[in-house]
Order: C-alpha cells, then sequence, then structure tokens
C-alpha cells in the first residue's frame, strides 16, 4: 500500500469510516439475524429501532441499515409509520423458496466441485465423515454445527459471487423454519447422511455427482417441509 493510500485511510478519514460503518452494518446483521432465526424474536413481533440500539450496542444508522437489508431477504416487514415486524413463518412461501433454492444448490454443488481446492477438497471430506458420525450418534447439536460449516464451505468453494449472493438471500428464512421444526420433523440420520453424500462427491470432484446428491438432499427437504403441515 502506497503513502497516499494509507492517508486515505487513516483514523478518522472518510475511507476509515466508510469501513467501520460497514463493519458496524454487518455486525448488526449477524446479530439481529441471529436473534430471528434462533427465533429469539418471534415471527409478528415488532421490534422497535431504539430498543435494538441499546441492546446490541451499536448506533442507530447501522441497525437501520441491518433491517433494511434483513426485510430485502423477508425476514422482516417494515410497516410505514408503525415500525418494523418480524415476518411470519409460511410454509407456502418455503416450498416456493425449495423451486429456487435446488436450481441455485444444484448449480453451487457442481461448482464446488469443479473448483475447490486440494485442501477444500479434504475439508469436505472430513465433513462428510463428521456428518455421517453425527448421523450415527443422532447428535442434533452436532449436526446443526456441522450444517452451517457445510454450507459455508460449499459457498466459499463455487467462487461466484452471484451464486453465493443468492444463497445468502435465502438462507435466512430456510434456517429459521428448520429451527422451528428440526426437533419434531427431521429424520436426522437420513438428513445428515445426504448432507455427507454432498459433501463427499465435492471432494471427489465429481460434477454430475454432485449435482444429483444436491437433488437428493433438496428432496428430503420437501418432505421434511410438508411434514411440518
Amino acid at each position: 500500500m502506497n503513502k497516499d493510500s494509507e492517508n486515505v485511510l487513516e483514523k478518522g478519514s472518510p475511507g476509515a469510516r466508510k469501513i467501520d460503518a460497514m463493519t458496524l452494518t454487518d455486525r448488526a446483521y449477524e446479530m439481529i439475524e441471529t436473534r430471528i432465526v434462533a427465533l429469539d424474536l418471534e415471527p409478528g413481533q415488532v421490534l422497535s429501532e431504539s430498543q435494538l440500539v441499546d441492546e446490541l450496542g451499536i448506533g442507530r444508522t447501522p441497525v437501520r441499515e441491518a433491517l433494511q437489508r434483513l426485510a430485502a431477504e423477508g425476514l422482516v416487514v417494515v410497516m410505514p409509520r408503525r415500525g418494523v415486524m418480524v415476518s411470519e413463518i409460511n410454509i407456502a412461501k418455503q416450498l416456493q423458496l425449495l423451486e429456487l433454492r435446488r436450481e441455485v444448490e444444484r448449480l453451487c454443488a457442481c461448482k464446488a466441485a469443479q473448483r475447490a481446492t486440494e485442501a477444500e477438497r479434504a475439508q469436505f471430506e472430513a465433513l462428510a465423515d463428521k456428518l455421517a458420525a453425527s448421523a450415527e450418534a443422532r447428535d442434533y447439536d452436532a449436526f446443526m454445527q456441522l450444517d452451517l460449516e457445510f454450507n459455508r464451505a460449499v459457498l466459499a468453494a463455487c467462487r461466484n459471487e452471484f451464486i453465493e449472493r443468492s444463497m445468502r438471500r435465502m438462507q435466512g428464512l430456510s434456517r429459521r423454519f428448520w429451527f422451528q421444526n428440526y426437533r419434531v420433523a427431521l429424520d436426522l440420520e437420513r438428513c445428515a447422511n445426504l448432507h455427507a453424500d454432498v459433501a463427499r462427491k465435492i471432494s471427489e470432484g465429481d460434477q454430475a455427482a454432485a449435482g444429483e446428491a444436491s437433488d437428493r438432499l433438496i428432496d428430503y427437504i420437501y418432505e421434511f417441509t410438508r411434514a411440518t403441515l
């Protein structure tokens, strides 16, 4: 970095303030999104911007920008002059969302199988073993953590910012629905093994097989979603 670039990013400069603001917005988004997905903020609950500012210890502008992102993803609804409400969980919309997820996740799995580095292939092989072990042990907590690790690894390996952007817009709604229903409707052994199969096919670099494994996983998620009716 040259001297002029360093000057631009000096503390208090416009560039530094922009980076700080982006970081705060991301932090606010992650904190609020996590609370919504985990149902700490319940569907239908009206959110107070001022209360969120106090609870998160983050300024009003980053919180407002985070809420705008969450509205774009369908996790909150902005009501003019009334505030912001956590969106309701709608099974019909989940089924519609799965139509898009099937296509995007298949593409993501294929590209990950094609583009993963050797280190990433080793990571997917290890993930497949761990997912299979969580299935055998029927360990819900381990599976939920591995599922998140798996999703992040696939997004990183596919190396396509537009796929990643599309997936991230869908994941919050999907994770919240999953979190609400997994303990009553999930066939853990089957689901974990289907995830393991996708991970293994990516580790082997088999694009066609990775896409087929992704479709089988989405087929199960359709069943899971309908089972909550």
